[in-house]
């Protein structure tokens, strides 16, 4: 039984108490059914229960390896968006876990501080929107938050690069970096990956 129903511009979505916590399903034979002018509206939602949350924790990596589809890394980044709350401006959702090694859906709406992790490596994927990294240089003002995050005031004499859907970093142990925003938002997939500098 649907609950649900989620039409954007992009995308075609359902949802439902029997869909399983981690899926979603694109449903491209809704499209005919759909008159345009809803489409046109960007989302309609029809009666029945909110959704649950897509991923309620990051699967963990078992032999062979830990699976994600495309399809559902959509529908959680749809599900974060409509999740966020009057005046959040970041959303993370951990996707897939390894020891501890995690990748996690970062939802950022305006730029964070800059940060450093000391002992870990961050590789990056930008999956929706588009943005800038800042990366290298000396973080002023820094300050640590936890173990594992120091977070500064700016970056000064870092290099900066644009930011699109497609693109993918590695960011070593102990550097600088800060993301902005130039569009709505800025969607990464980010893996932390320990990594002890000698």
């Amino acid at each position: 039984m649907l609950a649900t129903l989620y039409i954007t511009v992009d995308t075609i979505v359902a949802t439902g108490q029997d869909v399983a916590p981690a899926g979603s399903k694109t449903i491209s034979t809704i499209i005919s059914r759909v008159p345009l002018a809803f489409a046109a509206i960007g989302l309609i939602a029809l009666t029945g229960p909110a959704p649950a949350p897509l991923l309620a924790q990051a699967r963990e990596a078992t032999a062979p390896a830990a699976y994600v589809p495309a399809e559902e890394i959509k529908g959680q980044i749809e599900q974060m968006r409509l999740a966020l709350k009057p005046g959040q401006t970041f959303a993370y959702q951990p996707i897939v876990r390894a020891g501890n090694a995690d990748a996690a859906i970062e939802y950022w709406l305006k730029p964070g501080k800059p940060a450093v992790h000391p002992d870990q490596a961050e590789y990056v994927v930008v999956l929706a929107g588009s943005g800038t990294l800042v990366s290298g240089g000396t973080m002023t003002d820094a300050a640590t938050t936890n173990p594992t995050l120091i977070e500064g005031g700016r970056i000064i004499g870092g290099t900066t690069r644009a930011l699109r859907p497609g693109d993918v970093f590695l960011i070593a142990a102990g550097t600088p970096h800060w993301f902005g925003i130039t569009g709505q938002r800025l969607v990464l997939l980010g893996t932390k990956i320990p990594q002890h500098r000698g």
